[in-house]
């Protein structure tokens, strides 16, 4: 099939892999002249109507799911009597290529990763959706490490009461697959947190807790065994890292983490307490150092994956005069949008930027640094300097020395409502403009899975509409990408209604 031309717009270039189902190619999109992912449904299911229905509601399924962490739908349709479907493309690998590839991943990669994963899962869950086939195939990484879990193909609405298909037929994938699955049973979050248990226990491990020589003998010890402890084989994961992957895989789903988003709390927690140990072994001079001189000088550590972001440059390199005017530029913009109307924290009245007259304000306060997938630091003295009310000062991000890319997922900045509170707009001056955000929010200040306000190019000033229903305390910008023009992102003031 490669060089057919799909729906006269897809044109097909290279078969990246194949399935029981379907198979997935790379793609030339000519109306918007852009890469992308076919997946293209086999043809001797294109008659069963029970495939077909299946193919197509992972399509819908997906396509309420937009997350930074999972594959984008972009479109569906057929070709004769051949279904396929569009996703946006992953240029990388997938993780079980990885992990065949390069053995047994650091600790704080298989966090970092395992944490991507449970975002992604926490959020289908939020909506709804379970994935059922939990599995590192089904977990691509692209240039910048960036985990995104794809293949939905299997999923089921969570207030679904069997496993099964109408056939009684046990879907999942015997390596990775639960115990109350593997019998058929109900499934629901738990049985996707058993699943991430696996593939965390195979990053770091490089081999699956449950081998077998087909598919019964491998359920059946899912079922029957409790899981080996990785520190039988690797000492150096931390004892909590081990235990957390232990209670993930617990037979009894009660046993488990009681919600995906449980998860990450704790494997968070895992990494945090992995890089507390790693900045305790460093030599600190007497006269103690800035922050930014000791993230300067703090020294690569050995063995990581390329998954991990690339060093970061510390000074402020030279930049160009049109990025400086540009800087002043937004400044001012910021200044003549204060005087004109716009309220910003701390200046009092009602928002008239783009809210409408009469529009009620919310005061948020700029609490803390997000930097999950770094050291954890931001610039955390000058956050307060986001919602002072004071156009001329700013928070902003460290400076990248691969810039537009971050080179992970993203950095944010936390806003703190007081209480929880459902928001309509929020707003963003910038003197760095050009770089895209998201807005995220919880009701915890260190875990973000629900995207409130879809990504958006931040001008000058930009307003973000908040789409998503519910009340929230602690809302997050999500910055994945600089300016063009930039080593790092400014925010100015917030104001929101």
């Amino acid at each position: 099939m490669v060089g057919d031309v799909l729906a006269d717009r897809y044109e097909l270039e290279e078969l990246v892999g194949t399935g029981g189902m379907s198979s997935v190619y790379k793609a030339h999109d000519r109306l918007l002249d852009r890469t992308v992912a076919l997946k293209v449904l086999h043809q001797q299911y294109s008659s069963d109507d029970d495939y077909v229905e299946r193919f197509r509601r992972e399509a819908r399924s997906v396509a309420t799911l937009t997350h930074p962490n999972i594959v984008t739908v972009i479109d569906r349709g057929e070709h004769g009597d051949r279904q396929f479907i569009v996703f946006e493309y992953v240029d990388g690998d997938n993780l079980k290529r990885m992990i065949e590839r390069r053995g047994p991943a650091p600790v704080e990669t298989a966090l970092e990763i395992g944490i991507q994963m449970a975002r992604a899962l926490a959020f289908a869950h939020q909506n709804g959706l379970v994935h059922r086939d939990v599995k590192p195939q089904n977990v691509l990484l692209n240039g910048d490490g960036q985990a995104k879990v794809t293949d939905f193909g299997i999923a089921r609405s969570l207030d679904v009461q069997h496993g099964m298909t109408q056939t009684g037929t046990v879907l999942g994938t015997s390596d990775y697959i639960a115990p109350e699955q593997a019998q058929g049973q109900r499934v629901d979050e738990q049985t996707d947190v058993y699943s991430l248990g696996v593939v965390l226990y195979e990053l770091l491990t490089s081999h699956v807790p449950f081998p077998g020589e087909n598919f019964v003998a491998v359920a059946m010890r899912h079922i029957n065994e409790e899981p080996p402890s990785i520190r039988d084989e690797r000492p150096d994961v931390p004892v909590r890292v081990d235990a957390a992957i232990r209670r993930a895989m617990a037979k009894r789903p009660e046993d488990r983490f009681a919600s995906m988003g449980e998860l990450v709390v704790e494997l968070e927690a895992c990494l945090a307490e992995l890089d507390g140990d790693t900045q305790g072994t460093q030599v600190i001079a007497p006269a103690k150092p800035s922050r930014r001189a000791r993230k300067q000088s703090r020294p690569a550590r050995p063995g990581r994956l390329a998954a991990r972001h690339r060093p970061r440059v510390s000074p402020w390199p030279l930049i160009t005069a049109l990025s400086v005017l540009i800087a002043i530029g937004a400044v001012i913009a910021v200044v003549l949008l204060r005087q004109s109307g716009v309220h910003f924290p701390g200046t009092g009245g009602t928002s008239k930027g783009g809210g409408g007259a009469g529009t009620t304000s919310v005061h948020v306060t700029a609490s803390a640094a997000y930097d999950p997938f770094g050291d954890g630091h931001e610039h955390d003295e000058d956050v307060a300097k986001a919602t002072d009310g004071q156009p001329g000062t700013f928070w902003e991000t460290e400076h990248y020395n691969d810039a537009p890319s971050l080179n992970k997922p993203g950095v944010g900045l936390v806003l703190d409502a007081g209480s929880a509170v459902h928001l309509s707009q929020l707003g963003i001056a910038t003197g760095t403009p050009g770089f895209v955000a998201e807005i995220k929010a919880s009701d915890s200040p260190t875990s973000f899975p629900t995207v409130v306000a879809s990504s958006q190019t931040v001008a000058g000033q930009t307003r973000f509409q908040i789409t998503a229903s519910g009340s929230y305390r602690y809302y997050l910008i999500w910055i994945t990408r600089l300016g063009p023009n930039y080593q790092n992102a400014e925010i100015n003031e917030v104001d929101a209604s």
